[in-house]
């Protein structure tokens, strides 16, 4: 008898290859190749098909493609108002972060809306979810629960109980049998969410599909998923904190710089109506190094607190580490400071540090980096009641950022009275009463210090 091909694919990236590698060429990664049994293009299983001929665009229906609420306002507003019917969202996260419980929880809300759910579990037992479904007070009759592995088996399930919305946790645990490779596979994850994407989008049944993470915060198996499913949702959040932050990475029907805010709790995880009352709930007035910056996640400003600790360095090569904020752009604002201001940095370690475990990724925020490092270095607290908005170049120049009057309107709503913003920006503040000072250069904003 012929030997079945068989072909080595990088459990991490899905690259494939006719023999063994130890590093894979495509993403870098080390003793990621494992061996595959590839599958056969004729065994797939047949699906219902909606059309086979092409429609003009004007006799679409377009109520198909509406956004139905899940009842979790923070959910919703990832989501881009809530789901699609026939759409698939990957939702990914740390283990234990709460993947499961908010969409148990999702589930339980929009069953009572009188939709037929289906929550199918690789991992757990019934009992299991049942028990989770007590602590939170999800015991709805039309939420229907299967414990299954395969997917021709789920399926099946599917078709039989016809729900609007069906949940599968997780895609690593799921396997088909058109495959011999074991579960967790790159062609098993891969063909598994294949088979179950082209099924919810001929039936209309809208997916959920939880995700395993690795080590360094990619989703675990296949990146494909990513390019397959509509919508790529992270769940992110530290392991000594009580926040939990969904942050849309993909989304087909929505915006992809939106956040939702979660507490987590022991009924379930809780929505967070003001987070930037809850960030900056245990700052002190009269602490050194400490400045409050307000990011812009989509439509929502958020004040968060910098904090910086800049002390004697005792090596040759001083310690540079930010956590919550890029690195590389802390150490180009150190730069900066040394540049064009004169600050002696360059044999002092500087900590910077997001209070609450927040992440900040827009530029915005350059500002309270300098004046939380300005204040750290000469041991000199900053106004309690001032916050910090703007970009700073290399030059040293201030730059413009949108969304200056969301910010300035959320700052005053939390008592503060005085805001630093670029000098091209004064022109932004519109209804905003709060006490601004527009500044050009690095300079500028010492001086206002």
């Amino acid at each position: 008898m012929a030997k079945a091909k068989t072909i080595y694919a990088c459990q991490n990236c899905g690259a494939q290859s006719p023999r063994w590698l130890g590093r894979c060429p495509d993403c870098g990664k080390w003793n990621t190749y494992a061996e595959e049994t590839p599958a056969a293009v004729n065994t797939r299983s047949p699906v219902p098909e909606l059309s086979k001929d092409p429609i003009p665009i004007p006799d679409i229906d377009g109520d198909s493609g509406t956004h139905v609420a899940t009842g979790i306002e923070e959910l919703d507003r990832v989501l881009g108002s809530g789901y699609v019917p026939g759409s698939v969202t990957l939702l990914g996260g740390d283990p234990g972060i709460g993947k499961s419980t908010i969409l148990l929880q999702a589930l339980g809300k929009i069953a009572r809306t009188g939709k037929t759910v289906l929550y199918i579990s690789g991992e757990e037992s019934a009992a299991q979810i049942k028990l989770r479904g007590d602590r939170m007070n999800v015991e709805e009759k039309k939420l229907l629960v299967v414990t299954e592995n395969n997917l021709e088996r789920i399926i099946e399930h599917t078709k039989k109980a016809k729900p609007d919305v069906v949940v599968i946790d997780s895609i690593q645990t799921m396997f088909t049998s058109d495959i011999p490779s074991s579960p967790g596979t790159i062609s098993q994850v891969r063909e598994s969410a294949g088979k179950f994407l082209q099924f919810a989008k001929a039936t209309g049944t809208a997916g959920f599909l939880v995700g395993h993470v690795t080590k360094d915060g990619a989703i675990a198996g296949p990146k494909v998923l990513e390019h397959l499913v509509d919508t790529v949702l992270y769940f992110e959040g530290e392991r000594g904190h009580p926040f939990r932050i969904l942050r849309t990475v993909k989304n087909r029907f929505g915006s992809t710089n939106e956040i939702g805010v979660f507490e987590m709790t022991g009924k379930g995880l809780m929505e967070v109506k003001d987070p930037s009352g809850i960030f900056l709930a245990e700052r002190q007035a009269s602490s050194t190094g400490s400045a409050v910056v307000a990011s812009l996640e989509g439509s929502r400003p958020v004040l968060l607190e910098l904090q910086a600790l800049v002390s004697s360095s005792g090596f040759s090569n001083p310690r540079r580490n930010a956590i919550g904020i890029d690195s590389g752009r802390m150490s180009l604002l150190i730069a900066v400071l040394e540049k064009k201001v004169g600050l002696e940095l360059r044999d002092q370690d500087v900590f910077l540090n997001v209070a609450g475990g927040m992440k900040i990724v827009e530029p915005a925020s350059d500002l309270g980096v300098v004046a939380a490092i300005h204040s750290s270095f000469h041991n000199r607290s900053l106004d309690h009641e001032t916050i910090f908005i703007g970009e700073v170049g290399l030059t040293g120049e201030v730059r413009a950022v949108q969304g200056v009057d969301v910010r300035l309107k959320e700052a005053e709503k939390m008592g503060f009275t005085r805001a630093v913003i670029p000098k091209a920006s004064l022109k932004s503040k519109s209804g905003a009463k709060i006490d601004t000072h527009g500044v050009a250069h690095v300079e500028d904003l010492l001086k206002v210090l």
